[in-house]
């Protein structure tokens, strides 16, 4: 493994992470609802669980996905079934004022990152696929330890940028205005994502 290795993964990883899914909504959403602290909280559970889900890919956990095709499909529909919880949550409560008192704790935050990660098996599927068309099949255990670390620095330092971003003042004070609406469009491709990760294959 060399240098090459790592940013050819890099670019890999933050085209997946850029892509449109649960995570990045996520992170945007607690951003806008519940502040900056939250928002970097949030994105430390999604961070942490995508670099174990790729730790578990380099030590070999998608082989037992494939052997055993119905742990993947408990866990794939237990995720799924998740993210509609959330979405129900966000739908119903999209006229609902946004209250000092609801704001989200960050211990909340970034247990609920976590889970909207770990409920979604196709993370180390997806690692599986991709550490194996980049990185060599013969690498150390430390080798496989400095690339999960490396995806949890980046992972990090994309969801902080979300956070800070997202938490000014200018669109905190749009999405309040909008709130109702944001958060029944939220709701709607959030179910839309879990639909599909119960339907889909």
């Amino acid at each position: 493994m060399d240098l090459t290795h790592i940013l050819a993964f890099n670019l890999a990883l933050a085209a997946a992470i850029a892509s449109p899914g649960p995570a990045f909504l996520i992170s945007v959403k607690t951003t806008l609802s519940a502040g900056r602290h939250a928002g970097l909280a949030v994105g430390a559970g999604l961070g942490l669980m995508a670099s174990l889900w790729t730790l578990s890919a380099l030590l070999g956990l998608d082989v037992i996905f494939t052997a055993f095709p119905w742990a993947y499909v408990a866990v794939k529909t237990i995720g799924a079934l998740y993210l509609l919880y959330i979405a129900y949550g966000m739908w119903k409560g999209a006229r609902t004022p946004l209250a000092p008192s609801e704001v989200k704790p960050a211990r909340h935050a970034f247990l609920q990152g976590l889970m909207i990660n770990l409920m979604n098996p196709k993370s180390a599927l997806f690692a599986a696929a991709v550490l194996v068309v980049i990185f060599p099949p013969d690498m150390t255990l430390a080798q496989k330890g400095l690339i999960a670390a490396n995806q949890l620095v980046i992972e990090l330092m994309f969801y902080a940028l979300v956070a800070f971003g997202m938490s000014t003042s200018t669109a905190r004070a749009a999405y309040l205005r909008a709130k109702s609406h944001i958060d029944r469009i939220a709701a709607v491709v959030l179910s839309a994502l879990g639909l599909r990760l119960l339907f889909g294959r």
